[in-house]
């Protein structure tokens, strides 16, 4: 008698919706790609030595409210708008979790942080979120984890990160030397 061998500790499968309807739902803008295009020009300028200016990504360690990153947005926009000439401002919208071993997994992961992990529901809200940042004027950083949330959310982050190659070279203000792009610390924005 064949026994079964695969899959022993899966309990249900969902399907994850195809990309291309969420990038649909959620179409770039024609504001919120002159945001990414041009911080990622930007970006791409400070790291070879052709702009002087620090890039700073700042902001929540992860995504959970969604109102208050808008705010919190909306608050970085004006920090944006008066360092604009000495710092590349970009906000950090990590959506996932990597070094949770237990409890919450992030918003796209477990978008109502009840356990339900659906995953559908956080990768539409993360989206959607990051449109609406763009749309703002404030480009994007997030941390991709694995090669599934970069298909629906890649044409809307100004500046991606690779979790292996964080753990492998961290790269601060105070080693600035032994890189090529220097960063700054993270602070609160204010209304002032």
């Amino acid at each position: 008698m064949l026994k079964n061998t695969d899959d022993l500790r899966i309990r249900e499968l969902k399907e994850l919706l195809p990309p291309a309807h969420l990038i649909r739902e959620f179409a770039c803008s024609e504001k919120a790609s002159d945001v990414i295009y041009a911080a990622r020009q930007s970006m791409h300028r400070i790291l070879h030595g052709m702009d002087d200016r620090l890039i700073v990504i700042i902001g929540p360690c992860s995504i959970h409210d969604t109102k208050a990153a808008l705010e919190y947005a909306k608050l970085l926009k004006v920090q944006r708008e008066r360092f604009a000439n000495e710092l590349e401002i970009v906000m950090r919208v990590y959506f996932e979790k990597p070094r949770t071993t237990v409890g919450w997994k992030g918003l796209i992961n477990d978008p109502f942080m009840d356990g339900s992990f659906k995953i559908n529901d956080g990768l539409r809200t993360a989206r959607e979120l990051l449109l609406n940042i763009s749309e703002l004027g404030v480009p994007t950083g997030t941390e991709y984890l694995d090669m599934i949330s970069p298909q629906y959310i890649a044409d809307l982050v100004s500046w991606g990160a690779s979790a292996r190659a964080r753990r492998n070279r961290r790269c601060t203000a105070s080693s600035h030397r032994d890189c090529r792009a220097r960063s700054a610390s993270r602070t609160v924005p204010t209304a002032t």
